[in-house]
Formats: structure tokens, C-alpha cells, sequence
């Protein structure tokens, strides 16, 4: 087998299956027992403490305060999150770093050896390349996220310790079903017989609580079993969770930030996961934890930016709550991908933008284009503008702004990347 650098091997893996998206486990389960009958890796991977992730929005963030909470108490901790910003490494972590490209490589190297044509898309791939650098350290926690739904996502053959379900909306619809009650089915899929589920879904559709009984998990649900007690400043809460039976409270956790309820399942599931946790150090943690591309702040040639991820309606309609009401004008960076309820965001913030500049993302078969995305903008009255390019868009938002205005820069992960190159490459 040649030896491939980590950017040859990513090339070769875009193409190699005949679709980006092909939920089922048949394969990676049969090239996941390869590796367990000749490498032996599942006994390891059995060790530590493992959490998955699964939920329509929120599911980045609840890890991301996992994390922290894991890393200021001395926890080693891996984490497999998907998509990246910048580089692929940002997507498998050990004790809050990207590994090196030499890791990846050798557990591809290791997979291509067993999988005897067994073709994998490309997050089959990459899930497995996780789960074999996990087993080659010694960790005391895996946090999974879930790339796609959750019954049939590659991240579910793993028997999780605990899972958690951050929320449900409409989105993959594709895939995932037409309602919400199907989507939740669906995400419901990694909970464990007799293990704990953390619920963080406050609106459940009807028919939900009997799903829940059906997967025979120990459900732990926001606002019933564990809650968020704010102060009367409004500016911190506290998490009254439970472990042992007992209730405990963690006082001091600031508001902003990552949304109050996904640091809330962070800190049930840890505890469900029989981790012992000192309420002032998650406090501490979570106060200071962030994370790239959610209500993320910089500022780019003396303009105020913000960027975030949102590529859902109930994702736009948070984002809208962190957009700054300002007395100068609000320029916004969009692009989609063409399954997304574009009509359905461009509602929650249509409000708090002045002007709109759309392109299409130009490295994804799915993108939306932006003659389709100006359609529907200029039906409600936007003021909007198509470029040529994401980054064109960003630059052109940044040239027409003054000092007294921002500019938002949301829609898909894709688009947050392009932005965040641009922004990189004058650091």
C-alpha cells in the first residue's frame, strides 16, 4: 500500500463511494468486525466511558461543554465531531487537541487493510478512524456526535453508556422523515436499553414520551427530572440535576454563551454517566468554554462579525436572539445547501437585516443556488445582492460596512468555513 499523505487520502475518499450520504450499519458493521477479529480493538474501546450525541440542533454545543467540563476536572477525553472548519483534524480530539495528520493516516492505512472491498462513504470512514485512534490511548471518556439522525448513522455501533438527545426540528427530511414525531424516531435510535437517555427536547412532538418506552432507556428529561433555575439578574443560572438519586444543584453558570439548556444536559449526562463532578469547577468551565461557528464574535478589518452555523429555522430563530440591535445597519452573509428551509430562516431574521448578500456554496453537490435563495428574499422584501462567491460576499459585506455596522454571516457550515479562511489568512 503507498504511502498517502492525509490531503491524498481525503481526495481519494470524497469519491470513492457512489453517494456522500448512504444510512445503514451492514458495512461499516462488517468492516468493524474486521477490525475487531484482527486488531482486537473492541475490547479497548469498551473502556472508557462513552456518550453519544444525536438531536437536530445543539449537538456540537452540548459536546463542546462536555469537553470542557471533562478537561478542568482531569478527565482524558476523545472526541469525534463532524463537519470541520478549517482542517479535518478538528474533527477526532484528544484532551481538547486536533491529533497530528500522522494518526489519521495510519488508522486509514489500518481500515483499508481489513475492509476487503467493502466500500464506506466518506463519514463511515471517518467514524471508523476515530473509534481506532480512541483504542490506541488511554482515555476515561468518548464523546460521539452523531453525523446524521441516529438509528442508522455510523456512530451507532457503538453501545453508548449514555445518550443524549438535544432536540427535534424539521431537517434532512430526506432522510429522516417528514414530521417531526419520524425525525424523533430516528434520533431515538442510539438510546440503550436500560441505559440513561438525557432528553433535552421541550416541545415533544405527540407520540413521543411512547417511543421513549419502547427503546427501554432510563429517560432523564429537561424541565421534569432536571431544570434551569435562573437568578433574579438574568445573567446567571443555576442547574438543578441529579445524581445518585439526589438532587444537586451547580450555581454560578453564566447565561450567555452556549445556550443554558445544552450546558444543563452536559452536566445530567456526565452525572448519569456516574462521573463525580465539582459543581464550582463546571461552573468555571462552562464559563468559559467556546465554540467555532455558534454566535462565534471577531472582528475583521475594524467591522463586528458574527458567525454562526444556523442552517435550520429553529437554528435561525436562536441566532436572531444573539444578533446585536444596533443604530447602524446589519449586512448578512448567506448560503444554503438546497434540501434547507431557506424560506423558514430568512423568516426568523428578516427583521434584524438591513441588506443580504447570498452566493452559492461551491464545493458541495447539494448547495442551493443563489438565484433560488434571492427568489424567495426579494418575495418578502428584502434588499439583497447575489456574488460571485461566499468569500466575494463577505468581502463585498465588509467593504460597504462602516465602523457602527456588523455583519452576520450564517446559513451552512460551508459558509462559516469560507468566511473563517478569509478572516485566518489576515490573522
Amino acid at each position: 500500500m503507498p504511502n498517502r499523505s492525509l490531503a491524498e487520502w481525503l481526495s481519494i475518499l470524497e469519491v470513492r463511494h457512489p453517494s456522500l450520504i448512504d444510512l445503514g450499519l451492514d458495512r461499516i458493521s462488517e468492516v468493524w468486525n474486521q477490525l475487531s477479529s484482527q486488531v482486537n480493538v473492541t475490547e479497548k474501546i469498551a473502556k472508557p466511558i462513552t456518550i453519544t450525541v444525536a438531536g437536530t440542533n445543539g449537538k456540537g454545543s452540548c459536546i463542546a461543554a462536555m469537553q470542557s467540563i471533562l478537561l478542568g476536572q482531569g478527565y482524558s477525553v476523545g472526541v469525534f465531531t463532524s463537519p470541520h472548519f478549517l482542517r479535518y483534524n478538528e474533527r477526532i480530539c484528544i484532551a481538547g487537541v486536533p491529533v497530528s495528520d500522522e494518526i489519521i493516516v495510519n488508522a486509514f492505512a489500518l481500515i483499508e487493510s481489513v475492509r476487503q472491498g467493502v466500500s464506506l462513504t466518506y463519514f463511515e470512514f471517518n467514524t471508523l478512524a476515530a473509534l481506532v485512534i480512541f483504542d490506541q490511548q488511554e482515555l476515561d471518556v468518548v464523546l460521539l456526535e452523531v453525523g446524521l439522525g441516529g438509528r442508522l448513522d455510523a456512530i451507532n455501533i457503538i453501545d453508548p453508556d449514555v445518550a443524549v438527545l438535544t432536540s427535534i426540528d424539521l431537517d434532512h427530511q430526506d432522510w429522516l422523515g417528514d414530521t417531526r414525531i419520524k425525525i424523533a424516531a430516528e434520533k431515538l435510535g442510539i438510546a440503550r436499553d436500560k441505559r440513561p437517555l438525557i432528553i433535552g427536547e421541550q416541545n415533544p412532538p405527540a407520540g413521543f414520551d411512547e417511543l421513549v418506552l419502547k427503546t427501554g432507556a432510563i429517560a432523564l428529561c429537561l424541565d421534569r427530572d432536571f431544570s434551569i433555575l435562573s437568578n433574579t439578574l438574568g445573567t446567571h443560572f443555576t442547574a438543578r440535576t441529579q445524581f445518585d438519586g439526589e438532587s444537586l444543584d451547580i450555581h454560578g453558570i453564566e447565561i450567555s454563551g452556549l445556550l443554558p439548556q445544552n450546558k444543563i444536559l452536559a452536566i445530567q449526562a456526565l452525572l448519569s454517566a456516574g462521573i463525580r463532578l465539582k459543581p464550582q469547577a463546571v461552573a468555571d468551565s462552562l464559563n468559559s468554554v467556546l465554540l467555532t461557528g455558534r454566535q462565534q464574535q471577531a472582528v475583521f478589518r475594524g467591522v463586528n462579525v458574527l458567525l454562526d452555523v444556523a442552517h435550520n429555522p429553529a437554528a435561525a430563530s436562536i441566532l436572531r436572539q444573539h444578533i446585536p440591535v444596533i443604530m447602524g445597519k446589519t449586512y448578512a452573509v448567506a448560503s444554503v445547501l438546497a434540501d434547507k428551509d431557506w424560506a423558514g430562516m430568512i423568516d426568523q431574521v428578516a427583521d434584524r437585516i438591513d441588506e443580504l448578500l447570498v452566493a452559492e456554496i461551491s464545493d458541495s453537490p447539494r448547495a442551493s443556488t443563489a438565484q433560488s435563495m434571492l427568489d424567495i428574499v426579494y418575495n418578502k422584501g428584502i434588499k439583497a445582492c447575489r456574488c460571485d462567491s461566499i468569500e466575494a460576499a463577505f468581502l463585498k459585506a465588509i467593504t460597504q460596512a462602516s465602523a457602527d455596522d456588523q455583519v452576520v454571516v450564517f446559513g451552512s457550515f460551508h459558509t462559516v468555513s469560507s468566511v473563517l479562511k478569509v478572516i485566518s489568512e489576515e490573522v
